[in-house]
């Protein structure tokens, strides 16, 4: 009978000797009982400890937080990070007991790597989204803060990673899942004993007495076959099997190789796995005679790979220095060792195929020594002739006097500029910067070597350009001694050097930056006479726009110190025009090379932002932004606030400083107005002083312990800086009360001027004979009384509006005219210099009304009455 129709009628016939009979039980279909019966007996089951469940949840979470790295999703890279750190503490019973394992410690270190080095990458962060920055800026701080728990076994990963990997695979191996099944035993080195699996008792109201094959082996496989998926008879394996056979076994580490090294102690040395021994090539044979066609041989070939796929430009560097050596020690004379040190300079430069990085501080050192090496060489043996014009072929190392191909020149610009490289490249407060600052000492030492050098050596061109590299290291430093009236100071150097670059050189260039950088100079010690004249007599304003960037920028960078230095003399016009160009424009800091605006997207390309940086000046060369901004506006206040209070009714007055005017309307819009906190706020603060004629308030509120710190510290001479300022809102405050107050009073004596502002008679005397002269307020001096008396002469504020409507009107009927006029066709009348009618200018009323004049800049008069007393007024 088939097991199929187990619990039917006939084994409840089975029974009957009993005198009730027993209910019968529907039989299970063949399909439900294959299913339940491969669900219970043949489905083969996993036994898992708590360790191995635990290790598996994080193994999964650190799998999936590597493909999320891989597409570099940091949202979801964040999300996987504290899952992770959420398994973790599930695990941490487990992990107390059996140890921290190694992969956990593993992917920590990797992701701080990877995160460390995404946060490098500036060019993937601006082309992520904003969750992924966010999720990155979000991580980088998590994960900071959370590895400070194991610092000690990151410490050890990182000193050893290939042991953490090789005991992570152990581990692996260790823990794989122990599969059972009922039928199958257990592989094991011992013998232990099998499990067997125990049938399920038969129900309470059920009288099979009968129980189900345990060990019998055919009883077994039978029941196999009887249950197991009708459609698992047509495959090769069933899944199961198919699931067993594709795991893989854990990856055994592999064997660290040793390459026997060809020497007479037969040394072992090791290889790390992966890369393939090379054995170092030898210079020359044991019993091979160095000679200099054997060692100019080898240069060549040395020479030939560089550049070429798969070289390692370190051991170019060490080859060469090798070959230096041995040729040093066979004294083969000067002329081959300046040619290996040449090489061996240039290789250090190309060390680093990518135009924008800067060399290692190990290789920039050793740039240094060779350097200095070289220039020594050339400057004992006098004899040896160096210049591009000589041919390789043409070359003479063997004998003197040495002919040899090459330029110390270009050697010592190119060293310049990898410095000035490093520094954009370190971080400006950090101890990186200062240690290559230190460099600098060395450089100037060399440069002056090769000044003296190029004295006997140098052509003309030669010479001016190691000037220039001596005036760069020179032109932004400021000597104390020069504003003591000592001799031999930088000032003097600086003279000398620039005028034999004015008189030998012959390119446009080199002059250029001379000039400017020559100014630069002397504006930095306020020699503002100077400065000034020689920036008008080179014309360069008119000229500069043609000029290449790198001089550009030196331009912008002159006239902001001209504008500085004009401050401080107390030029306050002057000092306001030469910073105007640079801070109308809004980019101050993009202009002086001091770092990048952020730009729309599409507006400069990447290729165009690595440009950029490598012209940025290093950080000790900047000059302080607010500083500029501070000097412009309180320029910009001297000199607008005074002509807004003449100019209050004027309907067509016009701004000196829009950017000043931009910071007034901003502070207007403010609903509540507090305490100044910022720098523009304490000088819009001022200004509103200053139109109330409270010069006392307006200097409190630019010299206090908070400008001070920022701002008016910064210069050398500060106390002079600060007394130079007091005096000009002083006077600017007495010319503003008088614009704004003089049409209340009939006179106004000077004795009260001079204690109301705490000035001179003397200056309020100058003060106000220059405004009645300019015409610029309608009074005279009484003398014997020493006061000043107003002559009514001025509009109210009616009759300056009724002016202004009239103008406006006038206007407005000579435009209608005109039009009827083309309308008409009528022609005949019109001229260049407007309309003509009757020998009588349109606009000019004869019986006592108005006339206006326009000039060419642009101001204009309003005169009412004849020569007998009216009013006048002009704009300058």
């Amino acid at each position: 009978m088939s097991r199929f129709f187990a619990g039917s009628d006939t084994e409840s016939e089975t029974s009957s000797s009993e005198d009730e009979v027993a209910p019968v039980r529907a039989a299970p279909s063949a399909k439900a009982a294959a299913w339940s019966d491969s669900d219970d007996d043949d489905a083969k089951r996993v036994v898992k400890s708590e360790k191995e469940k635990r290790f598996d949840e994080l193994s999964e979470i650190i799998k999936t937080s590597k493909n999320y790295r891989k597409i570099k999703d940091m949202a979801n890279t964040l999300t996987a990070f504290e899952n992770l750190t959420k398994a973790f503490e599930k695990a941490k019973r487990v992990i107390d007991k059996e140890g921290l394992p190694h992969f956990f410690i593993r992917h920590l270190a990797e992701l701080e790597d990877f995160t460390a080095e995404l946060w490098e990458d500036k060019d993937a962060k601006k082309a992520m989204s904003k969750n992924n920055a966010k999720g990155l800026t979000t991580l980088r701080q998590r994960l900071k803060k959370y590895n400070k728990d194991f610092e000690n076994e990151l410490k050890l990963y990182r000193e050893n990673p290939d042991e953490y990997l090789a005991e992570d695979n152990e581990e692996k191996a260790a823990a794989a899942p122990v599969v059972k099944s009922p039928t199958v035993a257990k592989p094991a080195a011992a013998p232990k004993k099998e499990k067997t699996v125990k049938a399920p008792k038969a129900p309470a109201d059920s009288d099979d007495s009968s129980e189900w094959p345990s060990s019998d082996e055919d009883s077994s496989s039978s029941e196999d076959e009887a249950f197991e998926n009708p459609a698992h008879r047509f495959l090769k394996r069933t899944p199961a099997e198919e699931k067993q056979r594709k795991v893989k076994p854990a990856a055994k580490p592999k064997p660290v190789k040793q390459v026997k090294v060809e020497d007479d102690d037969q040394e072992w040395t090791e290889v790390s796995s992966g890369a393939r021994p090379q054995e170092r090539p030898k210079m020359f044979q044991k019993d091979q005679e160095i000679t200099h066609e054997a060692v100019i041989k080898k240069l060549a070939e040395i020479i030939a790979v560089r550049g070429k796929k798969g070289t390692k430009r370190g051991e170019q560097v060490s080859l060469l220095e090798e070959l230096r050596d041995i040729a040093r020690d066979a004294n083969l004379g000067a002329g081959l060792q300046v040619k290996i040190r040449f090489h061996i300079v240039s290789a250090l430069c190309d060390y680093n195929p990518a135009v924008s990085s800067c060399m290692r501080p190990e290789s920039w050192l050793q740039c240094l020594d060779a350097v200095e090496e070289l220039l020594q060489l050339l400057r004992d043996n006098p004899t040896i002739k160096l210049s591009l014009d000589i041919l390789e072929e043409q070359e003479i190392v063997m004998e003197e006097p040495y002919r040899l191909r090459g330029c110390i020149f270009s050697t010592a610009e190119r060293m310049d500029d990898e410095f000035c490289r490093m520094l954009q490249a370190c971080d400006a407060h950090s101890p990186d910067y200062v240690d290559r600052l230190k460099d600098e000492r060395r450089i100037c030492s060399i440069i002056e070597s090769l000044a003296i050098y190029g004295e006997s050596h140098g052509t003309t061109e030669e010479k001016c350009r190691t000037n220039l590299l001596r005036i760069k290291h020179l032109y932004y430093k400021f000597d104390k001694a020069a504003n003591d009236g000592e001799k031999n100071t930088s000032i003097d150097k600086m003279n000398v050097l620039c005028r034999y670059i004015y008189v030998k050189d012959n390119t446009d260039r080199i002059r250029t930056q001379a000039i400017l950088l020559h100014i630069y100079h002397l504006a930095l010690h306020d020699l503002w006479f100077q400065a000034r004249d020689l920036m008008l007599m080179s014309h360069l304003q008119d000229s500069v726009t043609h000029a290449d960037v790198p001089t550009q920028i030196c331009y912008n960078r002159c006239m902001v110190q001209l504008g500085l230095c004009a401050f401080r003399k107390g030029y306050i016009k002057d000092a306001h025009n030469c910073l105007l160009d640079i801070q109308s424009s809004g980019r101050a800091k993009e202009l002086l090379a001091q770092g990048l605006l952020l730009q729309r997207q599409n507006e400069r390309t990447a290729e165009q932002e690595k440009i950029e940086k490598r012209r940025q000046m290093p950080y000790h060369m900047h000059i302080n932004l607010e500083l500029l901004e501070c000097v412009y506006l309180v320029s910009a206040m001297l000199l607008e606030i005074p002509y807004l209070a003449a100019h209050e009714l004027d309907s067509k007055r016009r701004m000196i400083s829009k950017n000043f005017h931009h910071v007034l309307r901003i502070s207007e819009r403010q609903p509540l107005i507090g305490p100044p906190e910022s720098m523009r706020e304490h000088v819009v603060q001022a200004s509103k002083a200053m139109k109330r004629g409270e010069w006392k308030a307006c200097r409190d509120f630019l010299i206090n312990e908070k400008m001070n710190l920022k701002v008016w510290d910064l210069f050398t001479n500060s106390d002079l800086v600060r007394d130079m300022i007091t005096l000009k809102i002083q006077e600017e405050t007495l010319r503003t009360y008088l614009f704004t107050y003089s049409s209340i009073y009939t006179s106004l004596s000077m004795e009260i001027l001079a204690e109301m502002f705490e000035l001179p008679k003397a200056t309020i005397h100058s003060i106000i004979s220059k405004m009645i002269i300019n015409e610029e307020l309608m009074a005279s001096l009484d003398e014997p009384t020493q006061s000043v008396v107003m002559h009514r002469t001025e509009p109210s504020r009616l009759q300056s509006i009724a002016l202004q409507l009239s103008d406006k009107v006038g206007s407005l009927v000579e435009n209608n005219e005109r039009l009827m006029e083309i309308k008409q066709g009528n022609f005949n009348y019109q001229n260049k210099g407007g309309y003509d009618k009757d020998n009588q200018q349109r606009g000019n009323r004869q019986g006592g009304g108005y006339r206006r004049n326009d000039n060419q800049s642009g101001h204009w008069k309003n005169r009412r009455g004849g020569q007998g007393g009216g009013y006048q007024q002009k704009n300058y």
